[in-house]
């Protein structure tokens, strides 16, 4: 046994040895020069790519006297091919330059130069000289250019792939404001972004993530006006991340959040271009992530999820108005349930002698107590929300609603749930969609099963505990080293003019003050007052 044991150690070790130093001769391959030889360099992509059959490599002469050999590569799909025949190939062999007699010939010396300077027609031109950035370059869409006998070539930015277009967001929908919404594509992202900034101070680095998917990634932000401390805080934790493959916005935002154990989130993703504008220019950082149209915001506060963008397209007074019944209707949505359950269970006397004797009179048949009611009808609902947004569009909203409808009756009629607990549900369900913020309306539906199991325990005193730990529990919370109850905890009076209420756009002078600690001021004139009358 004994010996069986010291075999299968020494196999697993072979293996793990072989394993590694396959994975290291890959990387070799990979990684170092571009060599002199065309050919050497021609054989070394085909085998980094296994000979796949959407990789193009067009080999050419230049010149009419030397003939250089050289080659065209890039990914079908991927690059633009018209503009490769065009702008590349129709530049590099016509050689229609070369019939004026002053004009300078191609030699192995000035090719390099000849080709940078005066052949290729097109803006983007970079040099590249080792295999990893080449492959790199490739897969992105752009397209190499080598030179027999120069261990130096070209990488010219000729991205051609199909993507969406500009559409009109679909989760978070406005009465009044732009009706352009991101897209998959991370450059057509940038450039809705720069629509509405059109300052030089706003900056852009680029970083690309995952080992195996290299997808690009953007962290943008208005330099003298974001913390500089905070920029240096997300590049380190978006450098730190060490994943095989980025596919969506959520695995940066999972891997960059400063407290994991928590159901509240604390990174802001929207796919608006106008949100994001607003939050560069209150000093945030916006993190865009290529093929997803939900682009990250951070650092993030409570009350920017129960801010929607609308808010600040209607007057103050509107504004302020739909945002005060806003923050009601979220009270409705994680109270609801708890506080009927705890009252019709431990409360009886806060009821008027009439409707109790009415809610008596439906629970008569009502085999199970208020909790297991709520919780029938709870998980009803959370099943039927799931359906709906699984299922074919075009019948996912009237099934989740007929089906809501049929259900609840006749859960009544089968004297399962009483007709009461189906309206709290009903109108809790109906509350909740209106958090702007779909992670935090997720957020209130799981707070709300703790809530109503406190209630059914402790009664009100339970709801009373539950909400004061789950206070607590926010204010310790941090985005990016901002408190996340800011500026009700710590409480900062400035901030004030654009939490719950919302004053006029004259009243609003200075940026948020955990925000953006180096220029808090929005206006040159910090004391306009409002217009005179």
């Amino acid at each position: 046994m004994e010996y069986l044991k010291i075999f299968n150690r020494t196999q697993k070790k072979v293996k793990s040895n072989s394993t590694n130093l396959i994975n290291s001769n890959r990387d070799l391959g990979q990684k170092g020069s571009l060599k002199m030889d065309l050919q050497e360099n021609i054989r070394q992509i085909k085998e980094s790519f296994g000979n796949s059959p959407d990789l193009v490599i067009r080999e050419i002469s230049i010149g009419k006297q030397v003939n250089i050999p050289a080659a065209v590569i890039y990914t079908e799909g991927l690059a633009d091919s018209k503009s490769v025949n065009h702008f590349i190939m129709e530049s590099l062999m016509k050689d229609i330059w070369e019939s004026k007699h002053d004009s300078p010939r191609f030699t192995n010396q000035n090719i390099l130069r000849l080709l940078k300077e005066s052949v290729l027609t097109v803006g983007d031109i970079k040099d590249v000289s080792d295999f990893a950035t080449l492959l790199t370059s490739i897969l992105s869409g752009n397209t190499a250019i080598l030179i027999d006998g120069h261990a130096q070539g070209f990488l010219v930015g000729l991205k051609g792939s199909e993507d969406r277009g500009v559409q009109e967001p679909t989760t978070q929908t406005v009465v009044r404001g732009p009706k352009e919404g991101f897209t998959e594509n991370i450059r057509t992202n940038t450039s809705l972004i720069r629509r509405k900034i059109k300052d030089p101070n706003l900056w852009l680095e680029n970083l690309q993530i995952g080992k195996v998917t290299q997808t690009d990634v953007s962290i943008m932000y208005i330099q003298g006006i974001a913390n500089e401390k905070m920029i240096e805080e997300v590049r380190i934790r978006l450098k730190r991340i060490q994943i095989d493959g980025i596919l969506e916005s959520a695995y940066i935002e999972e891997l960059i959040q400063d407290e994991t154990y928590t159901v509240f989130p604390t990174v802001f993703n929207t796919e608006r271009p106008d949100v994001i504008a607003a939050g560069l220019l209150e000093g945030r950082c916006a993190i865009i992530i290529d093929g997803t149209p939900f682009v990250l915001l951070v650092p993030v506060t409570f009350t920017q999820f129960l801010t929607a963008a609308d808010d600040y397209y209607q007057r103050a007074d509107i504004g302020t108005a739909l945002r005060v019944l806003r923050y009601f209707a979220v009270f409705i949505a994680l109270l609801g349930p708890s506080i009927f359950i705890a009252i019709t269970t431990f409360h009886h006397s806060m009821i008027p002698p009439q409707l109790i004797i009415s809610l008596m009179a439906q629970r008569e048949n009502v085999p199970f107590p208020a909790f297991i009611e709520a919780l029938i009808m709870e998980i009803t609902f959370e099943i039927l929300r799931e359906a709906g947004v699984r299922m074919p569009k075009a019948i996912g909203q009237a099934v989740s609603i007929v089906g809501a409808l049929v259900i609840g009756q006749a859960a009544v009629d089968a004297g399962w749930v009483s007709a009461a607990m189906v309206i709290v549900v009903s109108i809790t369900a109906i509350a909740n969609f209106t958090i702007p913020s779909y992670n935090l309306g997720f957020s209130v539906r799981i707070l709300r099963f703790g809530l109503m199991l406190l209630a059914a325990s402790f009664g009100l005193v339970g709801v009373v505990v539950g909400l004061i730990g789950i206070t607590q529990h926010m204010i310790k919370l941090r985005s990016f080293g901002v408190p996340y109850m800011s500026p009700f905890g710590p409480v900062v009076k400035e901030d004030q003019k654009d939490a719950i209420l919302r004053v006029p756009w004259w009243g609003m002078h200075t940026r948020p003050r955990f925000i953006s600690q180096k220029n808090i001021i929005r206006e040159d004139n910090a004391s306009t007052k409002k217009p005179e009358e």
